[in-house]
């Protein structure tokens, strides 16, 4: 599927890195790498355990319980399928704030607290693959 000349003109670009926010989990500014290879978007997690329709886990030293909004599987890069606790939760990337499911997994190795997938951003961005934090720092929504 092609994005209309009209829409491309005025959908805001994004870098392949982006400073975000998630406000409901109060964190800091996170750094997400954008993957238009990956449908959904997932965040560094420990100690993650499902009690009833709940999830609590670790999140940069904070212990965090949220509702959950279910159960997603999910091939990894390396081809392994894990299936993985889903969350939804308020992002704000720049001037844009949004809600956006995102799974829960151990991302300690991964580089990059977050991974913001293609189910996100689609007709909300433009992903530029040959620049970092485009909406930058300062632009962030408080």
């Amino acid at each position: 599927m092609s994005i209309p000349r009209q829409t491309r003109l005025t959908l805001p670009q994004l870098g392949w890195k982006e400073h975000v926010r998630l406000p409901e989990l109060r964190t800091g500014l996170l750094v997400a790498k954008i993957d238009t290879g990956a449908r959904s978007s997932a965040l560094h997690a420990e100690d993650i355990s499902v009690i009833g329709r709940r999830v609590s886990f670790r999140f940069d030293g904070k212990l965090h319980e949220v509702k959950l909004v279910g159960a997603k599987r999910i091939k990894s890069s390396n081809g392994h399928t894990q299936i993985r606790p889903m969350i939804e939760t308020e992002i704000v990337l720049g001037q844009h704030r949004f809600v956006v499911d995102i799974t829960l997994t151990d991302r300690g190795d991964m580089g990059v607290p977050m991974l913001l997938g293609r189910e996100a951003i689609k007709g909300r961005f433009l992903v530029n693959a040959g620049r970092i934090f485009v909406l930058g720092r300062r632009k962030l929504l408080k």
